[in-house]
């Protein structure tokens, strides 16, 4: 099933194991374990190494190859 949630990704930041996402609709938050285990096993360096993408949609971690959409976070239980 597909959320269109419109939401655009304005900030990522990390609180110990817990990922905050703010968007331009809202600000939400979620367990890293939850949504990526590639995440949840990072290391901090790698965590803060991303970038979202031009469209405001998704992030990608190139250190540990890994992505997320707000479309699809937005489906995990926060």
């Amino acid at each position: 099933m597909s959320v269109n949630t419109g939401d655009k990704i304005i900030s990522v930041s990390f609180n110990d194991e817990i990922i905050l996402i703010s968007t331009d609709k809202g600000k939400y938050q979620w367990k890293i374990s939850d949504v990526s285990q590639r995440l949840f096993k990072a290391s901090d360096s790698d965590r803060n190494n991303f970038r979202v993408s031009p469209s405001g949609y998704g992030i990608h971690w190139p250190s540990i190859d890994e992505d997320l959409s707000i479309e699809g976070l937005l489906s995990y239980p926060a």
